[in-house]
């Protein structure tokens, strides 16, 4: 009896979730029967209230009625994708036996498998391209319209899912979302179904206070100046498997570390692109290269991306805290709660720009670090079977308007800006910047253009776009994103920094202050080799393995196996440090 009762309140609760999350929205003007987009994202609030009330307005001007945004706000990206994930199945079953067809066992991993194996069940196949071939609502829905936020992996991974479908036939797209360059120095801004709307670099905050506390010599510059052990239990960090963002600025770490160890094995900029579109062609396996490529090239990847690991495991040993919510680094930074932290770009500045003394001096600097960070994008996706489709559309149109695009970088107040928030984001289209040596983007030079618009809105931006420590166009130039480097990597990485880092974070802890105790890292060479040694249970950890390591391997037993490896080496790196 107890149990049919704890049953029946777990299906409630979960028939309840969707409620339980919306979000109110300030529209006066809506009325019962106007149009309705259902959004889930990770976007906070001020961006939330932003956007719903400029898209309502905009849609007025333009359609004649104004629009309401229901918003689905879950958390960060890994919480809404899994909660997508589960809504997705539960309504493609329910279809699907409707059809009279049989439900087969591992039906709900196949019809959002990223790629179903060939040598799956024919029933398997079949569930799998129907579902990826039904795009109708009165067939089945998630009950949300858009995915709007987070990552282009995140993107990209839900449209290999079958979540995510393509707004508009090809050839029908709007203006404006063909104004957005495809990629930006190999990060992907625009796909048929994925449009980048705002753009984002990842770096570093610091409390000019608490540096001066701490008598550190100079301001941490680049991503190696948080292992410097003056930080030690200084650094603000978040758990990467909670925030793709932070994963995202782990990653740049990698990158960085692949790009130094290439060119200190010989190779210039020139070489590498021309390795690594030789081996793109190739299509051979991981690691496998065509006979133009030099083995010494691949090998000096591989050396980069452990060093990026190291890098990470040892400002993982100067963190203060792994928080769950990427924000809570900036505050904590600005309040002198750390000295220290790693963070993207807009809430740094955001950050940065509350804290200021009433002087109006700075007590928190947020710097990109020069050849650290690529410049992503945050998209927005149509998600399949949106019951508002039509109003979804709109809305990604908004996004990309000039209209909308003010509102990321207006301040408060001024004209087409926010009515209460300053967001402090960088837009993507081009003409709110002023135009750089190599844009990219060929069609606006053909124009002639000698501006693009980009001082009349330099008069109300609350940065200076022109600031090419912030012009994302120019950030660019200094950084290419080699995915191959990293991109199928990325989730192993969040598991592994988890695992190295948090899990395993006493231990950490200890281990590295006694290092530092007794000499530091130059002096305790033993201690710093052992410190360093990747898990070799239920294999060893390579660049080559990490690719397919969750296809050959369970995630919770590696977890538990990694996390005893950095347990036990741990204590022994104590051990040794100590006299």
């Amino acid at each position: 009896m107890i149990r049919n009762f704890i049953i029946l309140l777990l299906a409630a609760l979960i028939i309840a979730l969707p409620f339980l999350f919306r979000q109110p929205q300030e529209d006066s003007a809506w009325r019962p029967g106007d149009p309705v987009v259902v959004i889930i994202t990770p976007m906070n609030e001020a961006i939330r209230y932003e956007f719903a009330r400029g898209f309502s307005e905009w849609h007025l001007r333009n359609f004649g009625r104004p629009a309401k945004v229901d918003w689905r706000a879950l958390g960060g990206t890994s919480e809404i994708m899994r909660y997508l994930v589960s809504e997705y199945v539960t309504a493609a079953r329910a279809w699907w036996i409707g059809k009279d067809k049989h439900w087969p066992a591992g039906a709900s991993d196949a019809v959002v498998a990223r790629k179903l194996d060939t040598n799956s069940a024919p029933e398997l196949k079949e569930l799998y391209e129907a579902f990826r071939k039904t795009d109708d609502p009165d067939e089945f829905t998630s009950k949300v319209d858009l995915l709007w936020g987070g990552g282009e992996y995140d993107h990209s991974d839900a449209h290999r899912q079958g979540l995510i479908v393509d707004p508009w036939p090809a050839g029908k797209e709007p203006s404006q979302v063909l104004d957005i360059p495809e990629t930006m120095s190999g990060e992907t801004w625009r796909t048929p179904r994925m449009f980048g709307n705002v753009l984002s670099t990842f770096g570093i905050c610091y409390n000019l206070d608490r540096l001066r506390d701490l008598k550190v010599g100079k301001p941490p510059m680049q991503w190696d100046d948080l292992a410097d052990p003056a930080y030690f239990r200084q650094v603000a960090a978040c758990d990467p498997t909670k925030s793709g963002s932070i994963a995202k600025a782990f990653e740049m770490i990698v990158q960085q570390k692949c790009h130094q160890s290439v060119i200190a094995a010989g190779f210039n900029d020139a070489q590498i692109e021309k390795f690594e579109t030789a081996i793109q062609a190739a299509k051979l396996p991981p690691g496998e290269l065509p006979k133009a490529v030099p083995a010494e090239y691949q090998a000096a990847v591989e050396r980069g991306w452990e060093n990026g690991i190291r890098l990470i495991q040892r400002i993982g040993a100067n963190a203060r805290y792994f928080t769950d919510a990427a924000s809570k680094v900036t505050i904590d930074v600005s309040m002198g709660d750390a000295a220290a932290g790693l963070a993207i770009d807009f809430y740094g500045r955001y950050q940065a720009q509350c804290s200021r003394a009433p002087d109006g001096s700075e007590r928190m600097v947020y710097i990109t670090p020069v050849g650290g960070s690529s410049v992503s994008c945050d998209p927005v996706g149509l998600l399949r079977g949106a019951e508002n489709r039509e109003t979804a559309t709109r809305f990604i149109q908004y996004l990309l308007s000039e209209e909308g695009q003010r509102l990321w970088t207006y301040r408060p107040g001024t004209p087409g800006g926010p009515h209460k928030f300053a967001l402090r984001r960088l837009p993507i289209q081009r003409n709110f910047y002023p135009p750089t040596p190599d844009t990219g983007i060929p069609h606006f030079i053909k124009c002639g253009m000698e501006t693009f618009g980009w001082r009349e809105h330099a008069k109300y931006s609350a940065d200076n776009l022109a600031d090419p420590a912030i012009n994302p166009y120019s950030l660019a130039t200094n950084f290419t994103y080699r995915s191959r480097w990293t991109a199928q990597h990325f989730n192993i990485q969040r598991d592994l920094v988890r695992a190295m880092c948090l899990d395993s974070v006493d231990e950490l802890h200890d281990a590295w202050k006694a290092i530092i105790r007794n000499g530091g890292p130059e002096k305790q060479a033993a201690a710093m080799e052992l410190f360093s040694r990747m898990p070799d249970k239920p294999e060893p950890l390579t660049w080559r393995s990490a690719v397919t390591f969750s296809k050959k391997h369970d995630r919770l037993d590696y977890l538990r196996e990694w996390t005893g490896f950095y347990r036990e080496n741990y204590r022994k790196v104590k051990a040794i440090a100590e006299p």
